[in-house]
């Protein structure tokens, strides 16, 4: 049975556990396939490096629906009413990544909240920022 996490079990600064999603090339590949979002620069490393990169990178928006799960496994039953990122660094595909997200505004009357989201590339360098807006049922 899944916890559903309520509205009033969360106060500002609480974090989201951290999580260490799978973007192996077959994750990615399958991702890419399904979301008929298939270019060789996510797919490929040779062709990813003949691009410039440093080897095949995670699509961006597979990195923002990776997010999406994670607010969504910390809280069944929200809606995310808005998923916003910046994209300040490629993540690589066969790397360890880590996603991490605190909750950083609360709204009492709408039953909403805000979350800052993060994932860190294997190298620790920042790869993705972004914000979600949350909204808890009755």
């Amino acid at each position: 049975m899944v916890h559903s996490l309520s509205f009033e079990d969360i106060e500002l600064g609480d974090e989201l556990s951290e999580a260490h999603p799978d973007v192996s090339m077959a994750a990615v590949t399958k991702f890419c396939n399904a979301a008929k979002h298939s270019f060789e620069r996510f797919t490929d490393h040779e062709a990813a490096r003949a691009e410039g990169f440093p080897g095949a990178i995670v699509p961006g928006i597979m990195s923002q629906g990776l997010l999406a799960a994670m607010v969504h496994r910390w809280a069944p039953g929200c809606n995310i009413k808005i998923i916003d990122t910046v994209f300040r660094g490629s993540l690589l595909v066969d790397s360890e990544i880590v996603m991490t997200g605190a909750v950083t505004d609360t709204d009492e009357e709408h039953r909403r909240i805000e979350l800052d989201l993060t994932i860190i590339a294997e190298d620790g360098r920042t790869g993705v920022i972004g914000t979600a807006t949350v909204e808890f049922p009755e």
